[in-house]
């Protein structure tokens, strides 16, 4: 009689035939372990890598016309605190809600630096805020601030919002998160562009440029009106404080 072969470390459930049924009992053995080590060898493969994306939030939700609302918040680089009238003289007013930890921002942020200084020159005014709560983002805390606005050198204040209400006064939702507002002799900063700073993203393979806010920032500049249809910055939400949370 034939006698199947099994490896030592192979373990088959297969049910035990008698003698005379040794010919079938063989073949279904055989094809059962094979089974059992294909089924084996497919669940101690190495597990795929997980790739995490960051959950993509557009601006939305505030008109143009709008006007600036004011703040005074503090610059952790520096410890002074800042005004909406401290801009007053100015023509113009970009103001950015960013962060630290966000991949969008980190994607931009040698792009917004080469933007920021280049603008200033002409008489832009900047400022960028940080409101997402450090009791679920410590990383993006007022040191860590402070650390990254030395290590990039930004030329604008980054202000820290620690109560979120510059945030919510607004209507910043993302980051990055673009506001630019114009001003005509006395009155108040009039928002003309809610829009994107191009058409990079993490994901794709454009390269970062500012076209569209720096198409924006020239009209103001040169007494143009700007364009009304304006792409939405993509980013991610703002990290609320968990109390508050939308």
């Amino acid at each position: 009689m034939a006698v199947a072969t099994v490896p030592v470390n192979t373990v088959c459930a297969c049910p035990l035939r008698s003698p005379r049924n040794s010919t079938k009992f063989v073949s279904q053995f055989l094809t059962k372990c094979s089974s059992f080590e294909s089924l084996q060898l497919r669940t101690t493969l190495p597990a795929r890598k997980l790739v995490v994306r960051a959950a993509r939030t557009e601006s939305k939700g505030v008109s143009l016309g709008f006007r600036a609302p004011n703040f005074e918040i503090p610059e952790p680089l520096t410890g002074n605190v800042w005004k909406l009238e401290d801009f007053e003289s100015h023509p113009a007013l970009l103001v950015m809600f960013i962060c630290n930890h966000c991949p969008f921002v980190k994607h931009l942020k040698k792009g917004i630096v080469k933007l920021a200084n280049f603008y200033m020159k002409k008489g832009l005014a900047v400022v960028a805020i940080s409101s997402n709560s450090v009791a679920t983002h410590p990383q993006d805390g007022p040191q860590f601030m402070a650390e990254e606005a030395k290590l990039f050198k930004y030329p604008f204040p980054y202000l820290y919002d620690e109560s979120q209400d510059v945030a919510r006064d607004f209507g910043a939702i993302c980051t990055p998160e673009f506001f630019l507002f114009k001003k005509d002799g006395r009155r108040p900063f009039e928002l003309v562009y809610h829009g994107q700073f191009d058409d990079s993203r993490p994901s794709n393979n454009v390269s970062v440029s500012g076209r569209d806010l720096s198409l924006a920032i020239d009209c103001v500049l040169s007494g143009q009106p700007v364009p009304s249809i304006q792409k939405p910055s993509v980013g991610c939400s703002i990290k609320w404080h968990p109390e508050r949370k939308l």
